[in-house]
């Protein structure tokens, strides 16, 4: 335990740092189009200075490219889209969206949760599905975590990181983000197994594959609080790149402590 803590101020204090520090040289906004802040770390600080927003970012040139589309494609369509449906949705409603598409994932937790011998964790998954999916009415509500069954959240790309597995170069992936080599292959591994032996495949609808697809892009973009440029970084691409690999590299070894329970 103390272990995770100790990671966990340790990636809360450096993210305080960098925006703190961020927050001194970013420009001001003039009266022209914002640009993206993509600014490389090394401009802002003196010769020699040791980089510490320093990744393995071997395609960094893709990368940016993919950051540059995502800020735009974010502000112009997917924002817009996900302000539509909050404005649209009671909260009430929006909760209810989020729980269902939850229970749906468990299918993501439970297999992978079972590929690191998490029998225990996999267990409460599967009594969380069930509970949820009756009790929950087909998972609107959420009365497993009220029972005590909390969620064990897993993905492939930890399993991977369980056995040993190395992330690899860092990637910015057009429309879905920050990752890196290997957990963009869990992902895939994550989308193969929920399509042909998950939900998808379980109903085996194509208007359910096509609504369950656009509901839960719009509720994944609704529950992440980023927003492009409030880091307030000048260097906000390297901040995105440190922080996603340090936060990754925590749920692994965090993952392997809870295997040790």
């Amino acid at each position: 335990m103390k272990t995770r803590r100790e990671a966990a101020m340790v990636i809360a204090g450096l993210m305080l740092l960098m925006l703190e520090s961020g927050c001194s040289t970013l420009p001001e906004a003039g009266p022209g189009p914002v640009e993206p802040p993509l600014r490389r770390y090394e401009e802002l600080v003196k010769p020699g200075t040791h980089n510490m927003l320093d990744v393995k970012d071997s395609v960094e040139g893709f990368n940016r490219g993919s950051y540059l589309f995502n800020y735009y494609f974010d502000e112009y369509l997917y924002r817009p889209v996900v302000r539509g449906y909050e404005i649209i949705m009671p909260n009430y409603l929006e909760d209810r969206v989020s729980n269902a598409i939850d229970n749906l994932n468990e299918i993501t937790n439970l297999t992978n949760n079972l590929f690191q011998f998490k029998f225990k964790a996999a267990g409460v998954t599967l009594g969380r599905f069930l509970v949820n999916s009756t009790v929950g009415v087909a998972g609107l509500w959420d009365p497993a975590t009220k029972w005590g069954l909390e969620r064990k959240s897993q993905d492939f790309g930890l399993t991977l990181g369980h056995y040993g597995t190395r992330d690899g170069s860092y990637l910015m992936l057009p429309v879905l983000g920050a990752s890196n080599v290997r957990d963009t292959g869990g992902f895939a591994a994550d989308t193969a197994t929920f399509v042909y032996a998950g939900p998808i495949a379980w109903i085996n609808n194509s208007t359910f594959t096509t609504t369950y697809t656009g509901v839960n892009a719009v509720d994944r973009r609704h529950r992440i609080p980023f927003r492009y440029r409030q880091t307030g970084s000048p260097f906000e691409y390297e901040l995105l790149r440190t922080l996603y690999t340090m936060k990754r590299e925590y749920d692994v070894q965090q993952g392997k402590e809870e295997g040790k329970e």
